[in-house]
């Protein structure tokens, strides 16, 4: 006891004087580079696509609740329970929960009108989420009922029933790449929550070392659903794994990670509010036999530093600057992943702006969309891609395969680049600003002799003076009021100094 508060009081210190520290270095977080040539000619392909859709959907949708996180057993706000006949009666609650399998019935689920939505608005890759923490398998697996294909389900007759599949054959027959969106861990299984014993966090609930015979039976069944989705659902391009605490640590790899929840948890009121348990699902042996079955597969085991971590996910927020390493924000269209009634999404300006600062530092945007528990979109996600549709048809080629450029962004313009130097400055409007204003000033480049400089949508070349180590765009009087987009204005600079 005397060594652990020992243990515990230099751990206080260390952890207090580093808090500051850890914020920030937030943006900077460790990337193990791939080496197989054929997982980078993809991820190459996939920087340049730029724009995807991710949707969270399942049986919880029925209640308009938070995805999982209701029936795990910890002290954190997402983790309320709020629905079902007595919330405060933790089994009873559990069993009611994994109950709405039966009634989950998305008789109006359209996947190709998603498609033509997402295509549309310029998106070019989905990720669905065949399984999340609940354990509930949106998809036909052969290694558990408790899916949306089960017999006790209410859509188990309907000739879609095999969610996932209808969703990837849709997005691909758009010339869309598909990822798969799958939880580590499974809080339905009983050889990750054993009935025997009572959960206690996000957590196995047994320690995996004093029962390795019970642990390898779970290993075994998260390789099998993953290797079933790689085999049965035709040509996948990412897995995107979530749940980063489920994976192997030593004892150094233990003591840091529980300084790092310490750290999270300082400025609030609680202290430790889950464990760090080494749950080894020997994610190598997974990629290996996953890239078996195909090849220059993608890989994102997020939150898990190693070299499985293709890219990186910044969750819900836009690094400050660019990133070293590939990433994709991952981000909310809403007000929460899964469907929330009356939900309120982002404005075009917001998405779009969004989407260019994202770009303009080297990332990905995976934006959000929450179909409702009859298998709909909401009309706000159909007005949002709109929006984006729109801006995408004019100012489309400042996005796609482009990289940056440093300063990346000056004031409210940003900048990305083409390999052959074509050079684009999108001006993003400032709250309330509709019309372009009469003069764009960029101050760290300067347009090539000869080259030419225009606004994409309009086709008339503009006049520019050089100003400083920079120049100065004029917007001619008859578009000012009348720009080719909203929100963003695009100025293209087919060569720099």
């Amino acid at each position: 006891m005397k060594t652990s508060l020992k243990k515990l009081a230099i751990a206080l210190i260390l952890l207090f004087t580093s808090y500051s520290f850890s914020q920030a270095i937030l943006e900077d977080e460790r990337y193990v580079p791939e080496t197989d040539p054929l997982v980078l000619e993809k991820l190459d392909q996939w920087q340049d696509i730029k724009f995807g859709l991710l949707m969270h959907w399942g049986p919880y949708s029925q209640w308009g609740i938070v995805e999982s996180w209701s029936i795990c057993p910890e002290d954190y706000g997402w983790c309320e329970r709020t629905k079902g006949s007595n919330p405060q009666n933790y089994f009873e609650y559990k069993k009611e929960y994994e109950g709405l399998k039966k009634t989950f019935n998305p008789v109006k689920f359209d996947p190709d009108k998603w498609a033509d939505a997402a295509k549309a608005a310029g998106m070019r890759y989905v990720v669905f989420t065949t399984k999340h923490h609940d354990g509930f398998s949106m998809f036909d697996s052969k290694y558990t009922d408790y899916k949306v294909t089960d017999p006790e389900c209410a859509f188990s007759q309907h000739p879609k029933t095999n969610i996932t599949k209808e969703i990837f054959d849709s997005f691909r027959a758009k010339d869309m790449w598909v990822g798969a969106y799958f939880s580590k861990p499974d809080w339905h299984h009983e050889n990750y929550w054993d009935p025997y014993f009572p959960p206690q966090d996000r957590n196995v609930n047994y320690d995996p070392a004093l029962y390795p015979e019970k642990w390898e039976k779970y290993v075994q069944f998260t390789h099998n659903q993953l290797l079933e989705l790689l085999t049965d659902y035709g040509k996948v391009d990412i897995i995107w794994l979530d749940g980063g605490w489920v994976k192997k640590r030593d004892q150094q790899n233990l003591e840091e990670n529980y300084a790092e929840k310490f750290i999270e948890n300082a400025s609030g009121n609680g202290f430790i509010k889950h464990r760090m348990v080494s749950q080894d699902i020997r994610m190598d042996e997974l990629v290996t036999k996953a890239r078996e079955k195909q090849p220059g597969l993608i890989v994102v085991d997020r939150a898990v530093y190693g070299k499985n971590q293709n890219y990186l996910t910044p969750e819900n927020r836009v690094p400050e600057k660019e990133l070293p390493y590939p990433w994709e924000s991952c981000i909310i269209s809403s007000d929460g992943w899964s469907y929330t009634p009356d939900s309120n999404y982002m404005t075009g300006k917001e998405g779009i702006q969004m989407l260019v600062d994202i770009v303009t530092k080297g990332g990905n945007l995976l934006l959000n969309i929450a179909p409702s528990p009859e298998g709909e979109w909401d009309p706000g996600a159909y007005n949002l891609l709109q929006e984006y549709g729109k801006w995408m048809d004019i100012n489309n080629e400042a996005i796609y395969n482009s990289h940056t450029l440093a300063p990346y962004k000056e004031d409210n313009i940003c900048m990305t680049q083409q390999k052959d130097g074509t050079t684009y400055f999108l001006y993003l409007a400032k709250e309330g600003e509709t019309e372009i204003p009469a003069t764009i000033p960029i101050k760290s480049h300067r347009p090539k002799k000869g080259s030419t400089v225009t606004l994409l949508g309009y086709d008339e070349v503009l006049k520019w003076t050089p100003q400083g180590e920079g120049f100065v765009v004029n917007i001619p009087r008859s578009i000012r009021k009348n720009p080719p987009s909203d929100h963003v204005w695009t100025i293209k600079v087919t060569q720099l100094e």
